[in-house]
């Protein structure tokens, strides 16, 4: 199957002006761009029994920070979003662990892919992550599993949902919650705290879908895992400037090792 294939061109032409115009409008107004069925049955199939084979790969990290993945400061006073922490644990199969006739690794590494999200997110240039680890994974989340609240340090993340859960694993958004100029700390708490549901919707995340998301104004979640059947959602990273990675200190706390002759 080649990339071309794995999606459903009689929903989502790459080449549509006016599905990359409406992609990029809802993405600018809304946070967050979502294409169901962008994936045919078929390739979700094949990408769901390449998870299967690569989940034992996968390594488990388990977190405890703020909601803008940060230490408590103490500045603050005791309840402030600042000093609040969540919890989260989650298994990740990193990108070099994708053999290279994996399906999600070819769409990952083709140009026509690589340029409609580009196009889609309305950005002149876009690079694949240079992050050996994290240029693509595989986030596999088991019964008890949990993504808590949080806003995110990139400006936009593109997921590929795999295989839901048999109960849970919602992707919960509370929408442009922040910007760069108002924190909106009582919206944030209000959120933390359970009150405030009006603020708070559930992105559709079947099977197949694509999803363009811009996490670092809008507080986002994965509600707790239940029952045997693992959520599988891949993850594509990018980068607006070439040859962009991660620190050493966040591999290590993600993927549970440094690449072939760092320093440890």
């Amino acid at each position: 199957m080649t990339p071309a294939e794995m999606i459903d061109g009689s929903r989502y032409s790459l080449d549509d002006d006016a599905l990359v115009a409406s992609c990029r409008s809802q993405f600018e107004s809304e946070g967050v761009c979502v294409l169901p069925g962008f994936l045919t049955a078929a390739a979700v199939n094949v990408m769901v029994d390449e998870a299967r084979r690569l989940e034992s790969l996968a390594f488990r990290s388990h977190s405890s920070s703020t909601p803008y993945l940060t230490q408590p400061d103490a500045a603050y006073p005791e309840g402030h979003p600042q000093r609040t922490l969540v919890h989260s644990q989650v298994e990740v199969v990193a990108y070099d662990q994708f053999p290279t006739d994996s399906a999600l690794r070819r769409l990952y590494e083709w140009d026509p892919m690589l340029d409609f999200v580009r196009r889609c997110l309305g950005l002149d240039v876009m690079h694949r992550y240079a992050d050996p680890f994290g240029a693509l994974n595989l986030s596999v989340m088991r019964d008890g599993d949990a993504l808590c609240w949080h806003f995110d340090m990139a400006d936009f993340v593109v997921s590929l949902a795999l295989q839901s859960s048999d109960r849970g694993g919602d992707f919960d958004n509370a929408k442009q919650l922040r910007t760069a100029d108002e924190p909106n700390y009582d919206a944030v708490a209000a959120v933390l705290d359970n009150r405030a549901p009006h603020l708070v919707r559930t992105e559709p995340m079947t099977p197949g879908t694509l999803m363009l998301f811009n996490g670092r104004w809008s507080m986002h979640r994965v509600t707790t895992i239940e029952g045997p059947t693992p959520r599988y959602v891949a993850l594509l990273a990018y980068d607006t400037k070439p040859g962009t990675d991660s620190s050493e200190a966040l591999k290590l706390s993600r993927y549970g090792r440094l690449p072939a002759g760092a320093a440890s």
